[in-house]
């Protein structure tokens, strides 16, 4: 089993930058794909980032392409997520995700809040 415990959100004005942790525990961290989900007011579970497990593959959703960039750091458990240039439309609770064969986990959600 893996625990994911989420950190970095804040608030920010827009153009501005954070950077989400993820550190999850256990020995086998390195073999899960990891995901970022965010959910917005109103709107549905989005996936928001993903890399795989050796961390050679990655998926971004159209809106943060160019802009978030998730990372991983298996001898430190850790994900992370760049976000840069960020806007409010970003304003969402952002969620690490861990997957493995049938396994799945969720982390906390950390509130992320883009304005001026």
């Amino acid at each position: 089993q893996v625990q994911l415990v989420v950190s970095g959100g804040g608030l920010v004005q827009p153009g501005g930058s954070l950077r989400l942790s993820c550190v999850g525990s256990g020995s086998s961290f390195s073999i899960y794909d990891m995901c970022w989900y965010r959910t917005a007011p109103g709107n549905q579970r989005e996936l928001v980032a993903r890399i795989t497990s050796g961390g050679s593959t990655y998926y971004y959703a159209d809106s943060v392409k160019g802009r978030f960039t998730i990372s991983r750091d298996n001898a430190k458990n850790t994900v992370y997520l760049q976000m840069n240039s960020l806007k409010p439309e970003d304003t969402a609770i952002y969620y690490c995700y861990a997957a493995w064969g049938n396994s799945r986990y969720w982390g906390q959600g950390t509130q992320v809040t883009v304005s001026s």
